[in-house]
């Protein structure tokens, strides 16, 4: 039988509904208290809740995991962008960081932002703009290093322009790519947001040269009506095939 993220039972009769209704407030944007509606009946903010996850994003991660299994034990991991800390968190266990997992390899994550994040047990976390000179050689020291994997959920600052958010996301997400070509080691994964609008194709060509395969999804845990989608890109050619 289907199940919701929150483990109930969506196919039985005479369910009622218990969806939370939010009253707008004087001074509140109607949009505002959609998103608010939105966030109280979602399943998978609940869940996170529960388990102790930073956001929802953190399944979005796991679901990717599932399918492509890059965040073996042992992996060293860096993610891009890793603000609130949540695909961290994923990692951190997947990868068996704090060594939970007797007879696994121990793996290490490492997470860089432009601002502060909460510690998180088994991640090493870095103020670090990933773009400045000199980012990538920093980053491989910290590893001890290349990464195994570089993962980003980063977006870049809406503008409401749904074009220009568009192209500046495809940017971020290219610019992310050259910095995993420099911190990956060969056969590494890459893993990285996008938003479907028709400017993908420079960004798919640069993957497909420098990794051996590359995939276009959309987890379950991506709201249905975002345009949002991952690239995964896996078996990564080595940094001399230029």
């Amino acid at each position: 039988m289907a199940k919701t993220p929150d483990g109930k039972n969506t196919s039985g009769r005479g369910q009622r509904d218990l969806k939370v209704k939010v009253k707008s407030a004087r001074g509140r944007k109607l949009s505002s208290t959609r998103w608010l509606q939105r966030q109280l009946n979602d399943p998978y903010v609940k869940r996170a809740q529960a388990e102790g996850y930073r956001g929802r994003a953190a399944y979005k991660i796991l679901e990717l995991d599932e399918k492509y299994r890059f965040l073996v034990p042992g992996a060293r991991v860096v993610d891009l962008g890793c603000a609130p800390g949540g695909w961290c968190q994923v990692a951190v266990k997947r990868v068996n960081a704090l060594g939970e997992r007797p007879g696994k390899k121990v793996g290490t994550v490492l997470g860089i932002d432009l601002q502060e994040v909460e510690p998180i047990a088994g991640a090493e976390i870095h103020l670090l703009d990933f773009l400045e000179d000199g980012a990538d050689d920093k980053v491989k020291e910290w590893l001890g290093g290349k990464a195994d994997v570089v993962m980003s959920d980063m977006a870049a600052a809406s503008s409401g322009h749904k074009q220009t958010d568009h192209l500046r996301i495809i940017h971020l997400c290219e610019t992310a790519a050259y910095f995993a070509f420099d911190v990956l080691e060969e056969g590494g994964t890459f893993v990285a947001k996008v938003l479907a609008g028709g400017a993908e194709g420079e960004l798919q060509k640069l993957l497909k040269q420098r990794f051996t395969k590359v995939a276009n999804v959309k987890p379950p845990a991506s709201r249905s009506d975002s345009s949002e989608k991952f690239v995964v890109a896996t078996g990564f050619r080595g940094s001399s095939d230029a």
